[in-house]
């Protein structure tokens, strides 16, 4: 992992890596950290059960750990999902599951690369 890929990813690195003391194995320590959160199951799993609480609740938690590390592709639609799920908003969550999906995968290759 390299800024470069992060920032081809669409990672604010410079505001990540402010956040993280300008110490770049920190960051990326981070980073790898906040890829294996079990928030990611939890929001998936409630989506599927349609369980809107819960659904909230581990979208707002990834929601302050994706943006505290500047991982745009990630963060913007747990974002919008965590807004939707905090007004109850009855909707297909679906896109916005594979979106983060997709999205935590390309970020995971790029952790293994």
């Amino acid at each position: 992992m390299t800024i470069s890929e992060l920032k081809a990813f669409g990672a604010n690195t410079d505001e990540g890596l402010g956040r993280c003391l300008n110490n770049e194995d920190f960051y990326f320590r981070m980073i790898k950290m906040a890829l294996a959160d079990a928030g990611f199951e939890k929001l998936k799993t409630a989506i599927e059960q349609n369980d809107l609480d819960a659904g909230f609740d581990a979208a707002h938690a990834l929601k302050g750990v994706l943006g505290n590390l500047s991982l745009t592709p990630l963060y913007e639609p747990v974002s919008e999902m965590t807004e939707l799920l905090r007004s109850k908003k009855d909707a297909d969550y679906s896109a916005y599951v594979k979106e983060i999906v997709d999205q935590r995968e390309a970020l995971r290759k790029i952790c293994e690369a």
